[in-house]
């Protein structure tokens, strides 16, 4: 038997602001985005060429979750964005106006450096070490 986890849920303030940041400035794909009523949708975006895990982006409703956005983590790096080429990629975010938390840095698992989404969440982007 296999599993997978199919999609992680994020939090955002606007789904439009939201797909302008993961699929203007980052690039992902747009797998899904169908309207369900007068205020929700279902937005579905990953990085191309994944195959597995998406996220999903989920307007804020309601006071708790407003004050979630952000912070889903209460501060820590929540996702992590693996990459075949950690130096094309930072610098390609980098141009795009990303904001890095720290210079790139070399770990005994990989290169890695933190970034943070325009809502306040915090990822690494990881290049992992050949094993």
């Amino acid at each position: 038997m296999k599993q997978v986890i199919g999609a992680i849920t994020l939090v955002v303030p606007d789904y439009d602001e939201a797909l302008a940041f993961y699929a203007g400035t980052l690039g992902f794909d747009v797998i899904e985005d169908t309207r369900l009523n007068e205020t929700k949708r279902w937005v579905l975006v990953a990085p191309k060429g994944s195959t597995e895990t998406r996220l999903l982006l989920a307007r804020a409703d309601g006071d708790a979750q407003a004050a979630a956005v952000g912070n889903q983590t209460g501060g820590r790096v929540f996702l992590f964005l693996h990459t075949d080429d950690f130096d094309r990629d930072h610098g390609a975010m980098s141009a795009a106006g990303v904001t890095f938390l720290e210079a790139p840095r070399t770990e005994p698992y990989g290169k890695v450096a933190v970034f943070r989404d325009p809502f306040g969440n915090k990822w690494d982007l990881i290049e992992h070490a050949a094993r």
